[in-house]
């Protein structure tokens, strides 16, 4: 299993930059997928979760209302959309899945409650102030 993020790059600060992340290898169509970020010298934080309906969506308060989770499902892919990015948003980006993550709610999307078995490497994302 493969998830590959991309999208990442340089950016000035109140641009957008768009992620994406393609799995392989499992379908994760019936499942949750995520972002989460870090940051140098810092651990990985919980950036924004979807389930596998595509409309329940939840996100971290730092990004709320500036980045915006959506998935294909007939990719096997989801995305991150980030705008009015901030050099605070400087980090390593990575996806993760969980093809069986059924539910719908924060309590079963929460990764704090229950890991998510599969990851990929991250893309850089870089915001210069």
């Amino acid at each position: 299993v493969q998830l590959q993020a991309s999208g990442g790059g340089l950016v000035q600060a109140g641009g957008s930059l768009r992620l994406s992340c393609a799995a392989s290898g499992r379908t994760f169509t019936g499942g949750a997928l995520a972002w989460f970020r870090q940051a140098p010298g810092k651990e990985r934080e919980f950036v924004a979760t979807i389930a596998w309906n595509g409309r329940d969506l939840y996100y971290s308060d730092s990004v709320l209302g500036r980045f915006t989770i959506s998935r294909d499902n007939t990719k096997n892919t989801v995305y991150l959309q980030m705008s009015s990015l901030l050099p605070e948003d400087t980090a390593r980006y990575y996806c993760a899945g969980d093809p069986e993550r059924k539910g719908v709610s924060w309590f079963n999307l929460n990764p704090a409650r229950e890991k998510y078995p599969y990851w990929g490497r991250g893309t850089q994302v870089t915001v210069s102030s």
